[in-house]
């Protein structure tokens, strides 16, 4: 079953977060205490752009097993520093479809709106970082493998271990872009 093993946030725009014990995700905002919390855009890139967007990007989810692969390429990566907010177990979120609902915990539901776009901040951080975030499909298309992003559809307390249900939309399903 896919689960939550580890929470990261972090009150400044910095590249990594911290890693805490458990996470108070708000409907509609994000993650408590978080720099990217807010209705409205938050990542310092797009509120340049239109500072009046809706923030799509509130929670940052990333796969495990991504960072294992990381690790194995010889990067220094762990928990938090790629800046997700949600590491998770066993749930191959790059698969997942536009507006899947995540069911985390006992109440707390994500819908995932779109891909990570990975950016120059991860070449900043290790060079070569940023190649790795990147691939190609089977035909050949730009695969971006830096995780999801979502909003909080039901706001609650997370915490690690958590169970992660996944419940998918209505068909025909829509893939994931970035956001």
């Amino acid at each position: 079953m896919a689960k939550v093993v580890s929470l990261s946030k972090d009150d400044k725009h910095q590249f990594s977060k911290i890693t805490c014990e458990s996470l108070n995700l708000l409907t509609g905002l994000g993650v408590e205490g978080d720099a990217h919390c807010g209705e409205n855009v938050k990542h310092r890139s797009r509120v340049r752009i239109d500072p009046g967007q809706p923030n799509l990007r509130q929670v940052h989810l990333l796969h495990s097993e991504f960072l294992s692969e990381l690790q194995d390429g010889g990067f220094n990566v762990r928990a938090g520093t790629l800046g997700e907010n949600i590491l998770t177990k066993d749930l191959n979120l790059l698969a997942l479809p536009k507006n899947a609902l995540l069911r985390i915990g006992k109440s707390t539901v994500l819908r995932i709106t779109g891909l990570r776009n990975p950016c120059a901040q991860l070449e900043n951080f290790q060079p070569g970082l940023l190649a790795a975030c990147l691939g190609h499909d089977e035909t050949g298309a730009l695969r971006r493998k830096a995780g999801v992003m979502a909003v909080v559809e039901q706001g609650g307390h997370i915490y690690l271990n958590d169970p992660i249900r996944v419940e998918r939309p209505p068909e025909p399903y829509e893939p994931l872009t970035t956001v």
